[in-house]
């Protein structure tokens, strides 16, 4: 959005735009952490004796932190109640909020980035004469940007998505892998080689940038309509509605590609490619597999939303300047 848009307010410089969206990114991320992390417990069901080879230990290590008991198990699918329960039942509140550290540390390269690149792509598809909406830059060019935006941002961010997932697998074990974020990336580099540290990097591209096609692009579009409409107060209900909306269909979109990007981040080795991991996934325990994790995706992405756009529209009133 340019000046024009709002009667003359200045529009943010680049870094303090990166910056601002970083921060809220954080307090977000903050709040949300647990869902996040059942969600990532969820889409490990299942993985025990997924892979051979490099493999076999770390999925056998995955298996046992998700609750898997025996050799080759077959795990007994559970809800996320009950994976709450085990978790604080172990090793207490703590453990929901294990692998923090490198998931709002990913913020700072990942939303940073998504967010300024969508809204410079919008600013260049509008020209210099005027203001990206009133400009006519339609869904389908918007749902491009965030497409580009989230897969360029992921590209940078892998390493602490990384250390996240296997953190947050490791969360409850009673051989924990990693001892904290450093020691995480440290640990894989020495193991794996610095080549480790992308691991799963398409997955994650294209995951990440399925969610940005959804959340930015519907979000941006979503919100306006809803100013338009006079259907809520302007401020937080605004957000609320556009959020839900966006986080919806992020989730929809990008879930099958989480659930790939989960399970070869945690168990290198296991899978050759995304594609032999979706098939493997889908074979071995049903397509519905590819969707584990849905509902918590869904219910963290709508307050994860609601609370980063509203802290960093916020923020950017504070600094006197345009919003997004």
């Amino acid at each position: 959005m340019v000046a024009s848009e709002l009667g003359g307010a200045p529009p943010l410089s680049a870094p303090l735009r990166f910056g601002l969206s970083a921060a809220a990114a954080g307090v977000a991320e903050a709040a949300t952490f647990p869902v996040d992390l059942v969600k990532t417990r969820l889409q490990l069901q299942g993985q025990a004796g997924a892979g051979a080879g490099a493999g076999a230990g770390a999925a056998a290590r995955a298996g046992e932190a998700a609750g898997v008991r025996g050799e080759g198990a077959r795990v007994a699918e559970r809800g996320a109640g009950a994976i709450v329960r085990d978790l604080v039942r172990r090793d207490g509140p703590r453990a929901l909020y294990r692998g923090l550290s490198p998931a709002v540390l990913r913020h700072v390269p990942y939303t940073g980035t998504r967010v300024l690149l969508y809204e410079e792509l919008k600013r260049a598809a509008a020209g210099p004469a005027g203001a990206p909406d009133a400009g006519g830059v339609g869904i389908g060019a918007k749902l491009g940007m965030g497409f580009v935006s989230g897969g360029v941002a992921q590209a940078i961010a892998v390493p602490m998505d990384l250390a996240k997932v296997r953190m947050q697998a490791d969360a409850g074990s009673s051989r924990p892998r990693y001892r904290g974020t450093w020691h995480a990336l440290s640990t894989v580099a020495g193991e794996e080689g610095v080549r480790g540290l992308w691991r799963g990097t398409s997955p994650a591209i294209f995951r990440a940038a399925m969610v940005n096609l959804g959340e930015l692009a519907t979000y941006d579009t979503a919100k306006r309509a809803v100013e338009r409409s006079g259907a809520v107060p302007p401020g937080p209900a605004t957000h609320l509605a556009a959020a839900t909306c966006s986080g919806f269909f992020a989730s929809l979109a990008s879930t099958p590609a989480d659930v790939v990007k989960t399970r070869m981040m945690n168990a290198p080795g296991a899978y050759r490619t995304p594609i032999h991991c979706l098939v493997a996934t889908a074979r071995g325990e049903g397509p519905r597999a590819l969707f584990r994790g849905f509902f918590p995706t869904w219910l963290r992405i709508g307050p994860w939303q609601l609370t980063f756009w509203v802290a960093y529209e916020h923020l950017r009133t504070l600094a006197g300047a345009d919003a997004f």
